[in-house]
C-alpha cells in the first residue's frame, strides 16, 4: 500500500469536532502514515500538541502565530511559543509568514512577528512552515536575510529551513525558494481544472522538493471540491502531481514521504 504524509492540516479546528476520530482513521485507511498539524496561534498550537500526544508517532504538531492572528501578539507570546516548541511531538515552527490579502494585522506588525518566529526557529533548531498570501516581495526579502544568516553561521537549518506552505506563486519565486533549500507544499488546488498556471509550475518543481498537504478543512481537491477537506484526500493530490510530472502515484507517495521525513525528523522526535 502507498504511504502518504499530509504535512499541513488543521484537525484541531471546530469543523472536525463532530467526527475527528473518524476523519483520522479514514486517513490511516487511505494510506497516510503521518500528519502534521500546525497551530495558528498559542491556543491552537496547544491543541495541536494535545493531538500529537493522543496519536504519538502518527500526528505531529507545529507551533506558531499565523499573520492573520498577529493582533493578539503580546509580550508573553514568544516565551509561550518557546516553551511549546520543546514539547514532545513538536517538529516545526508554524504556521507563520505574511498575509497581505486579509488586512487583519498591519503589515509592519506582521513582519515583526514573522522575524521573531524565524529567530525562534533558529534558536530551537526547528524548520518553519511559511504562509504567504500576496506578500511575496517582502516575504522573500525576509527569508533571504534569514537563510543568509543561517548559511553564514553554519546553522543546521541552512540545508533544510522549511516549507512554503500551499505554494501558489510563479516559477521564478519557486526557483528562488528552492535555491534557499526550501520545500514547496502542494495541495488541492493543483487538481483544479481552472489552475493552469499552478499546474505549469508543479511540472517544473523537482519531486524531491515537494511535500504533500491538504490544508484541511480548506482547499479540497477535485473530485471532492466544495466539501470539507480531510487528510484522506491526499491521494488525489498525489495522483495529479504524478500526471503532471509523468511519473506514478507510487513514486510521488514514496518520494514526498521521504522528503517529509528528511525535513521534520519525526522519527528522531519519537525515538529521542
Amino acid at each position: 500500500m502507498k504511504k502518504y504524509t499530509d504535512t499541513h492540516c488543521h484537525l484541531d479546528f471546530d469543523r472536525f469536532d463532530n467526527d475527528r476520530s473518524e476523519v483520522i482513521h479514514r486517513a490511516w485507511d487511505a494510506g497516510l502514515v503521518k500528519i502534521l498539524n500546525p497551530g495558528i496561534d498559542v491556543e491552537t498550537s496547544a491543541a495541536a500538541i494535545r493531538l500529537s500526544t493522543e496519536y504519538p508517532g502518527r500526528i505531529y504538531a507545529a507551533v506558531g502565530v499565523h499573520p492573520n492572528y498577529g493582533q493578539d501578539w503580546t509580550e508573553d507570546t514568544l516565551p509561550t511559543l518557546l516553551e511549546q516548541a520543546h514539547e514532545a511531538g513538536v517538529v516545526a515552527i508554524g504556521e507563520i509568514g505574511l498575509d497581505y490579502f486579509r488586512e487583519y494585522t498591519p503589515h509592519d506588525i506582521q513582519r515583526t512577528i514573522f522575524r521573531k518566529q524565524l529567530d525562534l526557529a533558529a534558536e530551537v533548531n526547528l524548520p518553519v512552515i511559511i504562509h504567504n498570501r500576496e506578500a511575496s516581495a517582502d516575504l522573500m526579502l525576509i527569508l533571504e536575510e534569514w537563510t543568509g544568516e543561517l548559511q553564514n553561521t553554519g546553522h543546521p537549518l541552512a540545508d533544510q529551513p522549511g516549507v512554503l506552505h500551499s505554494y501558489s506563486d510563479d516559477l521564478g519565486t519557486a526557483r528562488k525558494s528552492l535555491a534557499m533549500n526550501f520545500y514547496l507544499g502542494i495541495g488541492g488546488p493543483v487538481t483544479f481544472t481552472n489552475a493552469p498556471d499552478r499546474k505549469a509550475v508543479v511540472r517544473e518543481i523537482p519531486l524531491d522538493r515537494i511535500l504533500l498537504e491538504t490544508d484541511a478543512p480548506y482547499l479540497t481537491p477535485h473530485p471532492h471540491r466544495g466539501k470539507r477537506n480531510e487528510p484522506a484526500f491526499v491521494p488525489f493530490i498525489a495522483a495529479e502531481i504524478a500526471r503532471l510530472q509523468e511519473t506514478t502515484p507510487d513514486e510521488v507517495a514514496e518520494t514526498t514521504t521521504a522528503n517529509a521525513d528528511h525535513l521534520f525528523h519525526w522519527n528522531q522526535i519519537l525515538n529521542g
